[in-house]
């Protein structure tokens, strides 16, 4: 008999999500639902508004991704009136990319997904010489791994236990058979995790260097930037340096060799293998590292076929409502996309509970609209966008910087290139990124130093808006969870419409009116749940995709009850 589980909300993520799931009498997962439970309305704000507004408003998206959904409005604008910014301004963009990818990859993998793949609780009976001498095997130079030290976070973790919680890490499935990792490997995954704790904070300053504060810096304008004294100052840029090479240090001593460690302990891990999910993958440039070179390039495969890569076509991407909470089911461009809201609701079910009771539940209509996100496609096709895309394409197409990293990390763990599309991938092709970028990100910083000292102080282009003009532009590119675009429309000076298509829209979206799923719910088809009131493998895979569902939301009440009604004048 099949049965539906509920997990709601999925938690140590960004923003609510619920995954509801239908289970054959074997405990394997027939069908899925993915669904964003609140609703963003920043479209609708912005209109009418300056379109040099855009980039200030378009940051409030995200508590999180603010650095992205800034740039992303500012660099649509700059797209639509044709505006080239000087080389100073795109290399300083770069450096502040560095700062947002290290702070969001280092956080996503330790404070929000390790627990997936460490136990806790079984660090803490772990032998500190032991985890010491282990440690050894996959790097030459452990970070903070020495037995003393070892030793003091087993005693910082035990005051919570003794105090009858485990404080940050409690509430999830200690003793699951599908944790892998030794008590000893535990426990050099737990010093690590409260050593992202500082050095996260290193990362934010980072940013804030030249974005005057993080969250929300303030330091892009539609042309360049506005950081002078910054760029120009040997003391600042200094600073950055030093910053950089010191979360550098926790890449490679930490992230890297903690990544290999889970790489060979789950490499027979059926639940995190073999699940791709969405097999279509896109990624787009992002990170110039000079005035014609980027880090990561561009390209779209299609159904996991490494040997070719395509081009992207813009106007084959739509967005469409079919089964999600809006007025307009048509799959339409960006360009003219809609968000008139449609909220139908949920209906009664019987649904299995912690307890493993049957009881009665408020689920999904899975067979009308369950979601605040839309489904985008891409010729009518779902498209999985993420660190798995943006390292599988760079590999496919020989990226140089790309490559070499693959390549030792297959090395190191004994992993075939196969494992990549995976749960166990995609979490490992988020360290990739961030290795990646302490690799090579200081190119940017080096060839900004030699353009100031070549006699170019230029930050910011000149530009006029005609308002006698129509204009259109957007913003394509890479961010931490994929790839983001914001589209818009111009006229009479203030925009007219404006549309952001994110990472978790095209991951988490719902079915598609073919029936075509997005990424979230197609990796969880077929995954056997060993404890149905412990489905610690749902809550893994979609961790893996670092979901920010916070970039689709607004607010709502559960029960139907209206909590108050704003009315925006957006020409204020």
């Amino acid at each position: 008999m099949s049965k539906r589980i509920v997990v709601d909300p999925i938690t140590r993520i960004e923003g609510h999500l619920r995954v509801e799931v239908m289970v054959d009498d074997n405990n394997v997962v027939t069908d899925a639902f993915s669904s964003s439970t609140l609703w963003r309305g920043l479209e609708t704000i912005v209109k009418g508004r300056d379109p040099r507004d855009a980039g200030f408003l378009m940051q409030r998206i995200c508590g999180v991704c603010t650095f992205s959904h800034y740039k992303a409005g500012i660099m649509a604008v700059e797209n639509a009136l044709g505006i080239t910014p000087p080389l100073n301004a795109v290399l300083t963009r770069t450096l502040m990319n560095n700062a947002l990818f290290f702070h969001d990859h280092i956080v996503h993998f330790y404070q929000l997904h390790a627990l997936d793949f460490v136990d806790i609780v079984s660090a803490l009976s772990a032998d500190p010489f032991k985890a010491q001498d282990e440690a050894f095997k996959y790097t030459d130079f452990p970070y903070a791994c020495g037995a003393d030290h070892l030793k003091a976070v087993q005693a910082k973790v035990k005051t919570f236990v003794d105090k009858g919680n485990l404080g940050p890490f409690a509430n999830a499935y200690y003793g699951h058979k599908t944790y892998h990792l030794t008590p000893e490997q535990n426990l050099i995954a737990l010093s690590h995790y409260l050593e992202c704790l500082r050095v996260q904070r290193t990362a934010a300053q980072m940013m804030a260097i030249f974005g005057a504060k993080q969250p929300h810096p303030q330091s892009l304008t539609v042309g360049g930037v506005t950081c002078v004294m910054d760029i120009l100052s040997p003391a600042r840029l200094g600073e950055y340096m030093t910053k950089f090479n010191e979360v550098k240090d926790f890449v490679d001593r930490a992230y890297y060799p903690d990544l290999v460690m889970a790489g060979k302990a789950y490499a027979n891990e059926p639940s995190v293998l073999n699940d791709v999910g969405v097999a279509n993958l896109w990624t787009h440039q992002e990170f110039q590292l000079s005035q014609n070179e980027w880090l990561f390039e561009s390209g779209i495969i299609k159904n996991g076929d490494l040997s070719k890569v395509e081009e992207l076509d813009e106007s084959k991407i739509t967005e469409e409502a079919t089964h999600s909470w809006y007025k307009n089911d048509k799959p339409l461009h960006p360009y003219d996309g809609e968000q008139e809201p449609n909220y139908t609701g949920f209906k009664d079910e019987k649904t299995l509970n912690a307890k493993g009771e049957m009881v009665n539940t408020k689920v999904l209509d899975t067979s009308g609209k369950y979601s605040w996100i839309k489904a985008p496609r891409y010729g009518g096709k779902p498209m999985q966008v993420g660190p798995l895309a943006n390292i599988v394409v760079n590999y496919a197409k020989g990226n140089k910087y790309v490559v070499p990293v693959v390549d030792k990390f297959l090395a190191d763990t004994g992993l075939p290139l196969t494992a990549v599309l995976s749960t166990l991938g995609r979490t490992a092709c988020r360290m990739i990124e961030a290795k990646v970028i302490a690799d090579n990100g200081l190119i940017a910083l080096n060839n900004l130093i030699a353009n100031i000292k070549s006699g170019d102080t230029e930050t910011c282009a000149k530009y006029t808006i005609d308002t006698s003009k129509e204009y259109k532009g957007r913003y394509i590119g890479h961010v931490p969870r994929g790839t983001l675009s914001h589209w818009c429309r111009i006229e009479k000076g203030v925009i007219k419409n404006w549309q952001a298509v994110v990472p978790s829209t095209w991951n988490a979206s719902p079915k598609d009116a073919n029936g075509g799923m997005g990424s979230y719910e197609a990796c969880l088809i077929g995954l056997k749940i060993a404890d149905l009131t412990q489905p610690l493998e749902i809550i893994r895979k979609i961790h893996s995709y670092d979901p920010c569902i916070a970039c689709a939301v607004h607010v709502m009440d559960t029960k139907g009850n209206e909590i108050s009604e704003y009315k925006v004048n957006p020409s204020l």
